[in-house]
């Protein structure tokens, strides 16, 4: 993100782009446009999208051959950590056991992931 910006949000079409930019490493417009699923949009408003975070300073581009191969700068797991604070905070009163809580009652996560987590922290305790 550029200096001096306010910390931005990403919209689900500009989440998409990077999603494919974290996954797949540097690619053109026309890659991205192959990988949706159809119907595709077009290829201008994939690369209008791609502007965009390339003005909001988490894509760049390299020019090959006359043309734009778009890279992601901003990191995934800076997004990964701000969103799940942003979703804790905005929907589980800042309570990350309330979001977990909210997990085991929906049934998105059993007991033996629960316990795997338990000896995760617990593993990081002893260190």
């Amino acid at each position: 993100m550029k200096a001096g910006r306010k910390r931005q949000v990403l919209t689900e079409k500009e989440s998409y782009i990077m999603q494919m930019l974290w996954s797949r490493g540097p690619m053109f417009v026309k890659e991205m446009v192959e990988l949706y699923p159809d119907p595709r949009p077009h290829v201008n408003t994939v690369s209008t999208t791609v502007r965009i975070l390339e003005d909001k300073g988490y894509v760049a581009h390299e020019s090959t051959g006359g043309s734009h191969r778009y890279f992601a700068v901003a990191r995934m797991e800076d997004f990964r950590e701000r969103s799940l604070a942003d979703l804790v905070r905005n929907y589980f009163n800042n309570s990350y056991k309330s979001a977990v809580s909210a997990l085991v009652e929906d049934e998105k996560i059993s007991i033996d992931e629960l316990r795997e987590i338990i000896d995760i922290i617990e593993r990081k305790q002893n260190h």
